[in-house]
């Protein structure tokens, strides 16, 4: 058992690698190229992000070609099997040909609270039906979605301090709160609030604020919350 601890944590912390390579890759792409800064940058200006809470997030983009991660990733030495493993890379099974998970989108990365990222959200520019609006990184060595929360990393000084949190639906809320100045506040990741997030929150803070949409599917999910709330009390 020992032995199988030791072989699984050496290929987490080598998955680890791999992923801080692909977020450096998604950062570069935003700032230093050309289609970064034509087409993923823009949008984050637009919502009114300032560049230091942009990179104060970790906000990328990830490029329109099939493989132009995978291919940096080959010019330093990065196997696909570990790209595979931080759901970075996808194999077709019927050609055996393998791509890039996101592709001209831009990114969002998720941090452990150590400051690791673990996971990716990325959502689709402009309008097309065919494809879904985000594509998010699958559960695997690194990620367990129903135990993680966006923003934690950066809000947890906030959160000790305030001693509670606000609780919302998405990316952009967060990142608005805390241009803002209100930086004590996560997001549940493409998920229903867990007992898991909340037994995690509780040990963090006394007080939790849910800030859900206003529409009937934000108030079905506030309730979900308060239900799942109410027997940690």
């Amino acid at each position: 058992q020992r032995q199988e601890e030791i072989i699984r944590q050496s290929e987490k912390e080598a998955v680890q690698i791999v992923a801080a390579f692909a977020q450096e890759y998604f950062v570069k792409t935003l700032h230093e190229t050309e289609e970064g800064r034509s087409v993923g940058l823009p949008y984050f200006l637009e919502r009114g992000l300032r560049p230091d809470v942009i990179r104060a997030f970790g906000l990328g983009y990830a490029a329109d070609q099939w493989d132009g991660l995978l291919r940096e990733a080959e010019k330093k030495q990065h196997s696909s099997e570990l790209l595979e493993k931080a759901g970075l890379i996808l194999v077709n099974d019927e050609s055996g040909k393998t791509y890039d998970r996101f592709r001209g989108r831009i990114t969002f990365p998720v941090y452990n609270v150590s400051g690791k990222v673990i996971a990716w959200g990325a959502r689709m520019l402009g309008k097309d039906k065919n494809q879904p609006k985000y594509i998010n990184s699958p559960e695997g060595i690194l990620y367990d979605k129903s135990n993680s929360l966006y923003g934690l990393y950066q809000a947890k000084n906030a959160i000790r301090i305030s001693e509670m949190c606000y609780l919302t639906e998405g990316y952009m809320d967060v990142i608005a709160l805390a241009q803002c100045g209100i930086r004590n506040a996560v997001a549940t990741l493409g998920t229903a609030t867990s007992t898991r997030h909340l037994t995690r929150m509780f040990r963090l803070v006394s007080e939790i604020v849910f800030c859900f949409d206003g529409d009937a599917a934000g108030r079905t999910a506030a309730w979900r919350a308060l239900e799942a709330t109410l027997p940690l009390m």
